[in-house]
C-alpha cells in the first residue's frame, strides 16, 4: 500500500489506519532530527540583535546547563524560542505544545510563560506594563519561570559568553524527544 483508499476519514479501513500508524510511528521517531534541523533554521531567523537567534537558544542552554538545571530545563531552554518564526507573537504557547508530552508539568508551564515573564526585563523599553507576569503571582511555579527568564533567557544575549554548540545538547534533545509521550510518571498530570 502507497496510500490510503478513503477520501473521508470516516470512510477508512483497518487496513488504512493500520498503514497511517506504521508511517506516523516512522514519522514520530524522527522528531528529533527535525527540531535539530529547527534550530539550526534559528541562526537566520529574527535579527537585530547581537547574535542570532540559535545563538541565543545555544546561550540560553549552556546557562541553565552551567547553573546545574536538570535536563528537563536544559532542553527547554534549548527549544524555548522555536516558536519565533512561526507563531511571533505566541512562540511560548508553541514551543510549550512541542515539549509539554515529554517533560514535567513546570516544565511546560514555563516555556508557555516565558514571554510575559521576559516582559519584565524590557516591557518599560517598550512601553508595554513589565509587570504583566504578576497575574501569575501566586502560581506554584511563578518562581521557577521567573529563574528562567532572569537567569537564562534574558542574560542569554552576550556574543561574548562562551557559548556550547548545538552537537553538545544534540544527546540530551534525543533524550527527552525519544521519551514515551504523555507518560504519567513524567509529565505529572496534577500539575
Amino acid at each position: 500500500m502507497q496510500h490510503v483508499s478513503f477520501i473521508r476519514m470516516d470512510e477508512g479501513t483497518a487496513e488504512d489506519y493500520a498503514f497511517l500508524n506504521a508511517l506516523e510511528d516512522e514519522f514520530a521517531v524522527a522528531l528529533p532530527d527535525r527540531l535539530l534541523a529547527a534550530l539550526t533554521s534559528l541562526e537566520g531567523s529574527l535579527t537585530g540583535y547581537q547574535i542570532n537567534r540559535l545563538e541565543h537558544s545555544l546561550q540560553s542552554a549552556t546557562r541553565a546547563e552551567a547553573d546545574g538545571a536538570d535536563i528537563e530545563l536544559i532542553v527547554s531552554a534549548l527549544i524555548h524560542d522555536l516558536g519565533d518564526d512561526l507563531a511571533p507573537l505566541n512562540h511560548s504557547q508553541l514551543a510549550a505544545a512541542i515539549i509539554r508530552p515529554y517533560v514535567r508539568a513546570e516544565v511546560a508551564w514555563i516555556i508557555e510563560h516565558h514571554g510575559v515573564f521576559q516582559m519584565y526585563y524590557y516591557g518599560d523599553a517598550m512601553g508595554v506594563d513589565k509587570n504583566a507576569r504578576d497575574i501569575y503571582r501566586d502560581h506554584v511555579w511563578f518562581g521557577s519561570c521567573e529563574r528562567f527568564c532572569r537567569d537564562w533567557d534574558q542574560m542569554a544575549f552576550d556574543p561574548n559568553y562562551p557559548t556550547k554548540p548545538l552537537a553538545h545538547f544534540e544527546p540530551m534533545l534525543r533524550e527527552i524527544f525519544t521519551r514515551p509521550p504523555f507518560d504519567p510518571a513524567i509529565i505529572n498530570p496534577a500539575g
